[in-house]
């Protein structure tokens, strides 16, 4: 078989193409680092600006490519502790997961956010912390039925269309997958961290793996590794039992990370966010809570260290 170069000169081709410069180019041999700077060039068209949410200091993305594993109890649980930890900071929590929003639940918020003169949205808020999720905006009970375009857009109605006011930490709760809601989220504004939530079970830990390449490549920092669901403790004696095994402490080393919460199957942390109201705030003394505001302070030790 002729090779590319002999049968692309045997073509009768304009005597424009046989000028010095065309076969400089044709013959030149391109090094590696220019072959990684053409290919981010071309990567880099077309995509949007970064552009930070107005009043957004830092931005912490909850995700995980499983569905199930408590990132929506993790989000509203860590929003409210990191509240109960810096009273003087200002707290957001944005619910991105449009087809199954659980923070009106979660955050006992079910009413329909009022509009500035601006057109934009103002926030909900309880326990102190400023809510927004597509849940206030649709009939409760109401299925999501919409293609991704429809989803985009409605997520830019989130990200641009909120009077946030000023805001020390947003916490943001992302749908399961590796999708197009958190290519959106990355591609377009700045993203301070991502923690990602898991199970042991291995199920479970292979999603969170794609999920932890994918935001190695697009240059998010990882926060680090919550472990949800771990063990369970016998009513009676008092024993804890691990229901999956270690699988998580394998995952974190191989990603290089670190496992910075474990968390039981505990029924005041299920129960409380159901009816309503975070365990942080029902059983503000509780060990759970001392769990949650651990979560909170290495998040914040994190970002702290992150933007010396």
């Amino acid at each position: 078989m002729a090779s590319f170069k002999t049968a692309f000169f045997s073509l009768k081709l304009p005597s424009l193409f046989y000028n010095n410069t065309f076969f400089k180019i044709f013959n030149h041999k391109f090094s590696s680092k220019d072959l990684k700077q053409h290919q981010e060039k071309v990567m880099s068209k077309g995509l949007p600006v970064k552009k930070p949410i107005e009043g957004v200091k830092h931005t912490i993305l909850i995700s995980s490519g499983k569905g199930g594993v408590g990132k929506s109890t993790t989000s509203v649980n860590l929003a409210t502790a990191l509240k109960f930890m810096y009273p003087d900071k200002k707290i957001g929590l944005l619910d991105c997961d449009v087809f199954g929003p659980s923070v009106p639940l979660m955050m006992n918020l079910h009413e329909t956010p009022l509009v500035n003169d601006k057109n934009q949205m103002l926030p909900l808020t309880n326990y102190g912390v400023k809510c927004m999720s597509m849940g206030f905006l649709i009939a409760e009970g109401s299925p999501v039925i919409w293609r991704g375009l429809m989803v985009m857009q409605a997520l830019e109605k989130l990200l641009r269309h909120v009077e946030w006011g000023r805001i020390d930490y947003l916490i943001v709760d992302t749908p399961p997958g590796t999708g197009d809601t958190h290519l959106s989220l990355v591609q377009n504004i700045p993203i301070s961290g991502v923690v990602l939530i898991t199970t042991p079970q291995p199920a479970a830990l292979e999603v969170t793996k794609r999920g932890a390449a994918m935001y190695k490549k697009l240059s998010v920092p990882i926060i680090g590794l919550v472990e949800n669901m771990a063990s369970v403790t016998c009513p009676s004696c008092y024993n804890k039992v691990e229901i999956f095994g270690d699988g998580t402490s394998h995952l974190a080393n191989e990603i290089g990370t670190n496992i910075i919460q474990s968390f039981p199957l505990d029924h005041k942390i299920s129960s409380s966010t159901d009816k309503g109201t975070p365990v942080v705030i029902k059983h503000p003394d509780s060990c759970q809570t001392k769990a949650f505001v651990n979560l909170a302070n290495k998040v914040v030790d994190f970002l702290e260290k992150n933007n010396e």
